[in-house]
């Protein structure tokens, strides 16, 4: 248990202020500096879900039927990053990152999601420096603001990440039309770069992934 039932705050954890939240910064805080982290061949970050535990939501059973078709469970270790800061998949079911309500995307203030960008990227950049010698390899799934905090942390270390989908790929299947211009990471080219970049890591064949386009999930949360 990271934090006690009887040292929790009484502040609700809903809207922006889950951000700066006291429990969410201690919790994060704690595996900064007290989670100790396994010695993994590979490191696949990827975004929080809105259903949650995120190992059982749509989102991430989607991103787990690419990564282990082509990694095995055993050499590899999923992070979560984002809203809940940065979190080892596997105390996804611990509060608070069980416990927050409270969606990035929907946020439409330039000033926390700034300030999100900001904070997300030290952390992640804190958490590579933690576990510099943990992985061999990692991979980052993301888009949006999460890609941005990705992004910005790799400036702050010389730990290196692989970012998926490709810039490319991203701008050859905009939709400048949409709200969202790039659509969600449950697209199918996405999908697929994320599965040719572990192919080209485990140094296997690459594959065709199998889903549509037409598939929805908890990081289509705008079209729910």
């Amino acid at each position: 248990m990271i934090i006690p039932e009887h040292e929790r705050s009484r502040e609700p954890m809903k809207g922006e202020r889950v951000l700066n939240h006291p429990d969410m910064i201690r919790a994060n805080e704690w595996i900064l500096h007290e989670y100790q982290a396994p010695e993994k061949e590979y490191c696949v970050f990827v975004p929080c879900a809105k259903a949650k535990p995120y190992h059982l939501s749509p989102s991430h059973q989607m991103y787990d039927r690419i990564i282990f078709s082509v990694l095995k469970p055993e050499e590899t270790h999923i992070v979560v990053f984002g809203t809940c800061g940065v979190t080892p998949r596997e105390l996804d079911t611990e509060y608070p990152f069980m416990n927050y309500e409270f969606m990035l995307g929907r946020c439409d203030v330039v000033s926390v999601k700034d300030e999100f960008v900001r904070n997300e990227s030290r952390k992640l950049a804190a958490y590579l420096e933690k576990t510099r010698h943990n992985y061999k390899h990692r991979v980052a799934y993301c888009l949006g603001d999460f890609r941005k905090a990705m992004q910005k942390a790799l400036t702050l270390t010389d730990v290196p990440v692989t970012i998926a989908p490709k810039d490319e790929t991203l701008e050859n299947n905009v939709q400048p039309e949409k709200s969202f211009k790039y659509g969600s990471l449950s697209r199918r080219p996405y999908l697929q770069d994320l599965s040719d970049v572990l192919c080209d890591l485990k140094k296997v064949p690459r594959r065709t992934v199998g889903v549509t386009e037409q598939s929805i999930n908890d990081t289509d949360w705008y079209l729910i």
